[in-house]
Parts: C-alpha cells; structure tokens; sequence
C-alpha cells in the first residue's frame, strides 16, 4: 500500500510558487482546508489565481488571503460575504471572473477526467457567454466552457486514512469531491486520520488514488457564515 502521508502542513505545501493557480474546496465556511490556508498566509505567496465556490469572510478563509493581497485572480460563484473581496473587485485591484455555481462544479470534474472542454446551457445570453464559443444542440443553445487547470488542488476531509482515501461530511462535499485529482497535486487536509484498512470501504467517497498528500490538520474553528436565532417565548 502506498503511504500518501506527510509529516505536517508545511510539508504539504512544498512545492507552491508565486503566481501558481490553487483549487481550494468548500461549501462558504463548511469543509474549507484551514491549515493550508494559513501556511499560505505564513508563506506569504503572491500573485496567486484561486479557485472556489466563494471567498470566505472578511477574517476567515480566503478571506485572510485577501486582506494581504495575495490573490492576483478569482475565480468563484458567491462572493457576496466579503466586503474586502468587493472592494478589491470594484477598484480594479483584483480580477474577477464569476462562474455558475454548477458550471464551477462541472469545470473541476472536467479537469479530474481529462475533458478539455465541454457544453452548457448555463448563462447562454448573458456576459457569462461573452467571448465564448456557443453551439446549438437539439434546438437549444449551448456555452463552451474549458476545464480548470490548477497547479494543487487543497481539500479537507473528514476522515482519510494513509493511502489517501477520504470521507467527507455533510455539505463539505459540495464542492471537495469534486476538486480531488482536478490540480496536478492534490493535498488533503483530515481531522481525522487512521491506518489504511480502517475505513470501511462501502463509506469511502474519494479513493486514495486522486490525492498526492495528505495530513492531519489541527484547530479547527468550524464557524457559522450566517448564523440565526430564534427568540425565546
């Protein structure tokens, strides 16, 4: 069996340049790798080009990376918690390219299958389409949309075990799933992580062969993005 297992996030993240692009998974604050995040922080990189479905909040997630600068690009669906990210986006001070939420999805599958491209209805007339090639199928008009290409793709998982199987939770696998074996490396972050051989393999949702690396993270802060209450009687 093939260990996958490195020795803590710094290892994890060896390799990572200046101006690289990153897949970063996550559903807003749910399932987002956020030890990776904050080595990207203390490395300080630069220039970098993200890809997740949202940008975190203004003191957390890639929120962090946005408050130094740190991102050159992004590339998202919902941005709509970050009063930093809007600033940035509006003075011109970072590029902004928002896809449909589904597209997004189907843009990281494409890029873990080795599709180069394919053809969605989604967005057909509006600026999304612009500059695009479109196709009629069936009577109906179609966008062509290009997969992701990113240098490392950074999840977080629930669980996984050494030879780099993972089980997610809940919303986490929205967007995670999809993400693993979509970069060239792709680096798992757990809470949990056990010998090869102790995951059911009926409960496993990514098998081991799409990850590179994977560690166990630590202090996770599990936030709430909006929270609501309700009064008391």
């Amino acid at each position: 069996m093939i260990k996958k297992t490195v020795a803590d996030v710094r290892e994890a993240c060896e390799g990572i340049e200046d101006g690289m692009t990153f897949m970063l998974g996550g559903f807003g604050l749910c399932g987002i790798p956020e030890n990776i995040i904050s080595e990207l922080v203390r490395r300080n990189i630069q220039n970098v080009t993200c890809i997740s479905n949202n940008a975190g909040v203004d003191d957390f997630g890639l929120g962090l990376l946005l408050k130094k600068h740190q991102i050159k690009k992004m590339i998202s669906s919902y941005v709509g918690e970050n009063a930093e990210f809007e600033r940035q986006m509006l003075s011109g001070e970072m590029d902004v390219e928002l896809v449909p939420q589904g597209t997004l999805a189907q843009r990281c599958e494409a890029a873990r299958s080795g599709i180069p491209a394919f053809y969605t209805p989604a967005g057909y007339g509006t600026e999304v389409a612009e500059g695009k090639e479109t196709r009629e199928f069936h009577g109906k008009m179609y966008v062509m949309e290009k997969a992701f290409e990113a240098d490392f793709s950074f999840v977080k998982a629930w669980k996984g075990d050494e030879a780099g199987n993972l089980i997610f939770k809940g919303t986490a696998r929205n967007f995670n799933p999809a993400m693993c074996g979509a970069g060239k490396i792709t680096v798992a972050e757990v809470e949990e992580l056990v010998p090869a051989g102790e995951l059911d393999p009926n409960q496993i949702h990514i098998p081991g062969i799409f990850i590179q690396r994977i560690f166990q993270g630590e202090k996770y802060e599990k936030r709430i993005e909006q929270l609501t209450v309700r009064k008391r009687n």
